[in-house]
C-alpha cells in the first residue's frame, strides 16, 4: 500500500502531514511512502531528511497519484483535479461547512476520512488531531496576546515602581482553553475562566484560575465533550457577565465552538469598545467566523486601541511541533485501519467509522448513533496470512467490534467455560480435598489464606484497566504493609526455619514495593504542581 504526502497550498499553511520520524513508523507498518518535493520545508524538514527515513521524493502529480493521500487542510480547488475514483483522502474536511467540497469528492468516487470528525472517546485519543493542535493553539493565543500588548502579563517590582499583573479572561475551558490557562498562569497573570459545562470547574480551579459562573443553573455539556447551545435566559446572563468582565480584564481569549454551526457571538462590538486601551482579544474561533463580533478572520485589527486578533493559522505558526503531533495522529490512524497488510475502511471500527465522510463516493456522514454489528454470516478471515500478520486488525469479522465494545465497558460475555476449564477445576478441587484429609488444621488454614491472597492479587492487577496500573502501584502500599507485618511475625524462628526465611523475603520484597509506590505517588503529584 502506497501513501502520498502532499504539500499544503493554502497561503500561510506551513504544516505537513508527515515527518521523517513518522515516515519511519509508516514504513515499519508496511507502507511505501511518497513525499511531494519540498512538502515539509516550511515545517523544518527537507527532502533529504525524508529520503533518509525511507520515503521516495516525487513531484506533485506523483504524490497525488498514491492510493492513499494524506494532507492537513481540506483540498483546494486547484488540488481536486489530482484525485480519482478509488483513492482514499485523509485530511481535515469540516463536512458540515464544506458541502460543495463533499459533493465534488462524492462525484469523483473518493473515500474521504476527516481528521476533524474524530470521536471524543478514550480509545480515539491517539488520533485526535483537534486536541493535539488545540493544545498548541491555546498556548500560542497567549503568546500572541503578549506580543500585541504593551506590558508584561506578570507582575513585577522594580526600582521605579510596581507593575500589577494582567487579568486574563478565557471563555471555553476545553483543550485549547486549558492550555491557555496554564500558559497565562505560568507567565504570572491573574486568570479567570468561563464555560457552560460545570464539569470543567474543578479542572479550571486545579490550574489556579477562577471559574466564573452565572446564577442560572444549566448544564452545557453536549455530545462528545463539546458544548451545546444554551437557553435564551442563560445566554442573556452570560452576555451580561462578559460585559462586566470586559471592562476589568486586559486580555480575552475565546475558544467557543458548536460542531457543525457558526461560532456563537460572545463578545459584542460594545464590549470591545468598553475595554481598556491596550487590551487584546484573541479569537480562536476565527476560522468559524469568530466569537467576537469585530473579528476579521486571518487578521489583527485595532478597535479604539483594542487589538482583536483573528488569526486562523495559530498551529501553523508552530509548524514544527504541530506537524510532529499531526503526523503521529496519522500513523495511529493508518495503524488502526489495518496497516499496509490489511488496510480497509472498516464500518464496524468505532474510530474509523465516525471519521468516514465518503466511502467510494457514497456519503457516510453523519455517522449513525451506534455502529452496526458485523453479520454473523460474514467470513471471519480474509486469508491465513492476514490473520497471522494482524489478528487484532482484521478488516472484517467480529474482532474489531468486540475490541471496541470492551474498551467502553460494554463487552459481550465470553460464554460458558470450556470442557478443559471444568476438568481443571475438578482436579484442583480433588487436590484440595486430599490435602484437607491428611494435613494439620493449621496448614489448611494457611493454605486457604494463601489461595485467597493469590486470587485477590490476580484480580487487583489483571482486572484493572491498564491505564490505572500506575496509580494502582500507589494504592497497593496498604496491601504491602500487611505483608510486611505478616512477614515480621514469622521472623522469630531464626534462619534455620523455612518460615523465617520466607518471612525475610516477604518483608524485603514488600518494603521494596512500598518504596516504589511512594516514589510513583511523588512523581504523579509533581505533574500537578507549578
Amino acid at each position: 500500500m502506497i501513501v502520498g504526502i502532499v504539500k499544503e497550498v493554502i497561503p500561510g499553511e506551513r504544516r505537513v502531514a508527515a515527518t521523517p520520524d513518522s515516515v519511519t513508523k509508516l514504513t515499519a507498518l508496511g507502507f511505501t511512502v511518497l513525499v511531494e518535493s519540498r512538502a515539509g520545508l516550511a515545517a523544518g524538514f527537507d527532502d533529504g531528511a525524508y529520503a533518509s527515513a525511507g520515503a521516495t521524493i516525487r513531484d506533485t502529480a506523483g504524490a497525488w497519484a498514491a492510493p492513499v493521500v494524506v494532507k492537513v487542510r481540506p483540498p483546494a480547488a486547484s488540488e481536486i483535479g489530482y484525485l480519482h475514483a478509488g483513492q482514499t483522502l485523509i485530511s481535515y474536511l469540516y463536512p458540515a461547512q464544506n458541502n460543495a467540497l463533499v459533493d465534488e469528492l462524492k462525484a469523483r468516487g473518493i473515500t474521504s476520512i476527516a481528521m476533524d470528525q474524530v470521536p471524543r472517546t478514550t480509545r480515539a485519543q491517539k488520533v485526535d488531531a483537534l486536541s493535539s493542535t488545540g493544545n498548541l493553539s491555546g498556548y500560542r493565543a497567549v503568546i500572541e496576546a503578549v506580543t500585541a500588548m504593551q506590558r508584561p502579563l506578570g507582575g513585577q517590582t522594580t526600582a521605579a515602581g510596581k507593575i500589577q499583573p494582567c487579568t486574563v479572561l478565557i471563555i471555553g475551558a476545553g483543550v485549547a482553553g486549558l492550555a491557555a490557562i496554564g500558559t497565562a498562569r505560568s507567565l504570572g497573570a491573574i486568570v479567570r475562566a468561563f464555560d457552560t459545562r460545570p464539569v470543567v470547574k474543578e479542572q479550571v480551579a486545579s490550574m489556579g484560575a477562577e471559574f466564573l459562573q452565572v446564577e442560572i443553573e444549566e448544564d452545557g455539556s453536549g455530545q462528545g465533550g463539546y458544548a451545546r447551545e444554551m437557553s435564551p435566559a442563560f445566554i442573556a446572563a452570560e452576555m451580561a457577565l462578559f460585559a462586566r468582565q470586559a471592562k476589568e480584564v486586559d486580555v480575552i481569549i475565546t475558544t467557543a465552538l458548536i460542531p457543525g454551526k457558526r461560532a456563537p457571538i460572545l463578545i459584542t462590538a460594545d464590549m470591545v469598545r468598553s475595554m481598556k486601551r491596550g487590551s487584546v482579544v484573541v479569537d480562536l474561533a476565527a476560522e468559524m467566523q469568530g466569537n467576537c463580533e469585530l473579528t476579521v478572520p486571518g487578521q489583527a485589527v485595532d478597535v479604539n486601541g483594542v487589538t482583536v486578533i483573528g488569526y486562523t493559522d495559530l498551529p501553523s505558526r508552530m509548524s514544527l511541533q504541530a506537524s510532529m503531533l499531526y503526523a503521529t495522529n496519522i500513523v495511529h490512524l493508518l495503524e488502526e485501519m489495518g496497516g499496509a497488510a490489511a488496510f480497509a475502511v472498516d464500518e464496524h471500527n468505532d474510530i474509523v467509522r465516525p471519521m468516514t465522510v465518503l466511502k467510494d463516493g457514497v456519503l457516510m456522514w453523519p455517522p449513525p448513533p451506534s455502529l452496526p454489528k458485523p453479520s454473523a454470516s460474514a467470513p471471519a478471515d480474509k486469508s491465513a496470512a492476514a490473520a497471522v500478520a494482524a489478528p487484532a486488525r482484521t478488516p472484517s469479522g467480529p474482532q474489531p467490534a468486540q475490541k471496541a465494545h470492551k474498551s467502553h465497558g460494554h463487552g459481550e460475555p465470553s460464554g460458558p467455560p470450556s470442557a478443559s476449564t471444568w476438568w481443571l477445576l475438578l482436579v484442583a478441587g480433588l487436590a484440595l480435598f486430599g490435602v484437607g484429609l491428611g494435613a494439620p488444621p493449621n496448614f489448611l488454614t494457611h493454605l486457604t489464606v494463601f489461595v485467597l491472597a493469590c486470587f485477590i492479587g490476580y484480580q487487583v492487577v489483571w482486572s484493572v484497566t491498564p491505564a490505572l496500573h500506575t496509580p494502582l502501584m500507589s494504592v497497593t502500599n496498604a496491601i504491602s504493609g500487611i505483608i510486611v507485618v505478616g512477614g515480621m511475625v514469622q521472623l522469630g524462628g531464626g534462619l534455620t526455619s523455612a518460615a523465617s526465611i520466607l518471612g525475610i523475603a516477604a518483608v524485603f520484597l514488600a518494603t521494596l514495593n512500598i518504596s516504589g509506590g511512594f516514589l510513583v505517588t511523588h512523581r504523579m503529584l509533581k505533574m500537578f504542581r507549578r
